[in-house]
């Protein structure tokens, strides 16, 4: 792991440190798309939704590779669960729900469920719950770039970038060029004042 990242010009905290630099996150991705063709022969059925923000982002990159691997065009989606969370009730005048834009049908589809960090599970089971709210798939499979444990649902990737354990008090940051105007992947400590991956 490298040592700390100067916080000059830049939004994250001083003492973070890279997990992912831009070229490895370009292999990891193309990795995973490689290892969802072997497990799904027939694309065709495969649809990809992925979570807002960086969820998202990562999906469309994941559609990108899988297109160029194999030249099949997978269909794209972003989905926000935040309705749908456990915590909605407790946090529901803090979160802000952006817009789900699913345009095509998941009936009988294998839905490749994308996000950028994995931490407690309740991000993706909100997720899940929304997606059979939409259809019902034949099956979903979860991608995930970083896996940085602390589950607290029987919840777990079939595809994984990296696993990262961490304290849980410490921050996983994924930034993408789409995003943030650059493509790394850092670790470090959490600022209750900066909006960051979602945290669980």
């Amino acid at each position: 792991m490298s040592g700390p990242v100067s916080n000059s010009g830049s939004m994250d905290q001083p003492g973070s440190n890279v997990i992912m630099t831009a070229t490895k996150l370009r292999q990891v991705i193309t990795r995973i798309a490689h290892e969802i063709i072997e497990k799904n022969r027939d694309l065709d059925d495969l649809v990809i939704i992925g979570i807002v923000t960086r969820g998202s982002a990562l999906a469309q990159r994941i559609a990108k590779e899988l297109k160029t691997i194999s030249g099949v065009t997978v269909p794209v989606g972003i989905l926000d669960p935040t309705l749908y969370r456990d915590d909605f009730q407790q946090k529901g005048a803090v979160l802000e729900a952006k817009k789900t834009e699913i345009s095509f049908s998941i009936m009988d589809k294998t839905v490749l469920l994308v996000d950028d960090v994995l931490f407690t599970g309740r991000t993706i089971n909100a997720a899940i719950t929304h997606i059979f709210d939409i259809g019902r798939p034949k099956r979903i499979q979860l991608v995930v770039l970083i896996d940085r444990g602390h589950r607290e649902l029987p919840i777990r990737p079939d595809y994984c970038g990296k696993n990262v354990p961490t304290q849980y008090v410490e921050k996983i940051r994924v930034r993408f060029k789409e995003c943030d105007g650059r493509n790394i992947v850092l670790s470090g400590p959490g600022d209750e004042n900066q909006k960051t991956s979602h945290d669980d």
